[in-house]
């Protein structure tokens, strides 16, 4: 046990975290571990690797991104937005650059390689652009000599335009409403909100009617009869297959001819082999996080951590829904993992990286406390 005496760096840690927060998505990592052996082995075999190839894979990634995770957790406010800017500089540099020499996957642009490895930098932009939203956001409203949101309008133009090209539709979807709900948590005016609103309406229109990615995918999911939606309709089968309780560990069948079920396709087998109660447990588990994150942040003072911990929670469980709801066949196929869940190095990383950013900003500073409780009881006689 830490002593509540002790003035270690790690025993002020360990009594400032979230454990709520930690414990949950260090469960999480754990449910990924156990996934992969269900979800991974079929697909290694079919690509000519050994049967645990990709599980094998999957702990040497997992356990850089609980150390990442903790480490990063350590942060001060100050330090999270400057290795967020960092990380968005780099990342933004490496986005651009898979334009040109990106590795090319069914018709994408979206990863490139080092010395036999692969990143999608398009992961670790995500939580650093969060960060810096909410830093220009909170010091635009602090300071009205500075044009924060015309500046966050910007930023987020920067990033979505090399997303689109590469094309990654799903997240520049991901990013766009993280964004827009940080802004309408800044205090926008409901004229703006409509503005915005009808201008995303007018993007998804736009690139419905204009790229040929787009409409494909809209088309096979409003009419699944006249398309090929082979890896969906495998998925809802899974589903079907499980019922409550699943057919057992290694039991499922679906999974065999599922290309993408070890990343994109995960929730499809856990249901089939552990039951629709499983996927229960694991949604239980998302949103025993989005709401923890959420609530720590709305009772937050300083708007810089409320903005922040409340986009990088927002970014967290909006790929979760998105990925789940894929799935279930209730949007369109998006090529986005669930967190901690999927098989991923740079999925994993970059997640880990985010959710020690939501750890590091949620963590109790007692000092900043006591000065808020003081100022409260002032203005309350005042």
């Amino acid at each position: 046990m830490v002593s509540r005496a002790e003035t270690t760096a790690f025993a002020r840690w360990w009594w400032t975290i979230d454990k709520t927060l930690l414990f949950s998505l260090l469960a999480l990592i754990s449910v990924g571990l156990v996934l992969s052996f269900a979800a991974s082995p079929p697909v290694a075999e079919r690509n000519g690797y050994g049967t645990y190839h990709f599980v094998i894979r999957h702990f040497v990634f997992a356990v850089p991104a609980v150390i990442t995770l903790i480490a990063v957790s350590f942060f001060t406010p100050r330090q999270v937005r400057r290795a967020s800017l960092i990380l968005f500089a780099g990342a933004l540099v490496m986005i651009i650059l898979t334009l040109f020499i990106g590795v090319e996957v069914k018709g994408a642009r979206r990863w490139i390689g080092f010395g036999g490895l692969t990143m999608q930098p398009a992961e670790f932009i995500k939580p650093a652009f969060v960060v810096i939203t909410a830093f220009l956001l909170s010091e635009g409203a602090r300071r009205p000599d500075l044009p924060g949101r015309l500046l966050a309008v910007f930023l987020l133009a920067v990033v979505i335009a090399p997303l689109v090209a590469q094309p990654d539709f799903g997240q520049a979807m991901l990013i766009s409403i993280t964004w827009s709900a940080m802004i309408f948590l800044a205090g926008l005016q409901w004229r703006w909100v409509f503005a915005l609103g009808l201008s995303g309406v007018g993007g998804i229109v736009s690139a419905y009617l204009y790229l040929p990615h787009v409409t494909n995918r809209v088309n096979s999911f409003l009419n699944p009869d006249t398309a090929d939606n082979y890896q969906v309709d495998r998925s809802i089968e899974s589903f079907l297959r499980g019922g409550w309780f699943g057919a057992g560990p290694g039991e499922g069948i679906v999974k065999r001819s599922l290309p993408d079920s070890h990343t994109d396709f995960v929730f499809a087998v856990t249901a089939e082999e552990f039951g629709i109660a499983m996927c229960l447990v694991i949604v239980a588990l998302f949103a025993a996080i989005v709401l923890k994150g959420l609530s720590r942040a709305f009772r937050e003072e300083d708007e810089f951590v409320r903005l922040a911990l409340s986009g990088l929670i927002l970014l967290f469980g909006g790929q979760a829904f998105i990925n789940m709801a894929v799935n279930l066949q209730l949007m369109p196929a998006k090529g986005m993992t669930l967190p901690f869940v999927s098989y991923g190095g740079s999925s994993l990383t970059a997640v880990a990286i985010g959710m020690g950013f939501a750890l590091a900003l949620s963590r109790r500073r007692p000092g900043r406390v006591r000065f808020t409780e003081s100022r409260r009881i002032t203005e309350a006689f005042a």
